[in-house]
């Protein structure tokens, strides 16, 4: 199939899940996830009509910034965020899914600040408390929001999550609806520069699953451009 095809594909998934669900399925953005992608098939995928490109990447976002890629879409960071790596994201990508920890607020914020922007982010959880991966703990998340309300030039516009890898994408379902209300949880609270309006989680194996649970942004990659070729 065609990228156009994948794309026509998993939104009408996105719009079943949705409506099953009780869910309006335009409250839902389709982020591609266009890792080891090049430039042509990241145009094609936004005249198919994604909503979002997500890089992982930034040596690989900056190459196809350059080729002009991704005019016609907004560019989120999706990968995971170096702090020396923060000065080439801040200002390009209008999100960064994976702020990970109170340091990397620290250097978004300053770096955001000397250039006169405010950078949205997104809060990675740890759902899964997996020791190999990054986050914050769930019941972290109120004080990390109060932090943050003390940081200039960085607005926490949501939270984010990758569940544990499962055999079968309903295993994910506790995860998913554990974040969702996570995210309704916090958003009912009141601090500066903190608007819960995103809640990103789901990929190409799961993303009717979190569409289910509450997601408004999934990040779709296999499903969209095939199965990446790691042998490169």
């Amino acid at each position: 199939m065609s990228i156009a095809e994948n794309v026509a594909a998993v939104k009408a998934n996105i719009r079943a899940a949705a409506v099953a669900a009780g869910r309006d399925p335009a409250s839902v953005q389709l982020v591609a996830a266009t890792k080891m992608n090049d430039a042509d098939r990241v145009r094609q995928a936004i005249a198919a009509g994604v909503d979002i490109c997500g890089e992982n990447r930034v040596q690989e976002m900056l190459e196809k910034n350059r080729q002009g890629a991704y005019e016609g879409a907004p560019l989120h960071f999706i990968g995971h965020l170096q702090k020396n790596k923060v000065k080439q994201v801040v200002g390009l990508a209008s999100l960064i899914h994976g702020a990970d920890s109170r340091e990397l607020l620290e250097v978004i914020s300053r770096t955001a600040l000397n250039r006169g922007l405010v950078q949205d982010v997104l809060l990675e959880v740890n759902i899964g408390e997996e020791a190999s991966k990054s986050g914050f703990r769930p019941e972290e998340i109120p004080g990390v929001l109060e932090y943050v309300s003390t940081l200039p030039g960085l607005r926490v516009r949501g939270l984010m999550a990758i569940p544990p890898i499962c055999a079968f994408p309903e295993e994910n379902r506790p995860f998913f609806c554990r974040m969702e209300k996570l995210f309704v949880d916090n958003g009912e609270k009141k601090y500066d520069n903190v608007s819960m309006d995103f809640l990103s989680m789901g990929m190409s194996g799961d993303y009717t699953e979190a569409v289910a649970c509450g997601a408004n942004l999934v990040r779709v990659g296999t499903a969209i451009f095939g199965a990446r070729d790691y042998s490169k």
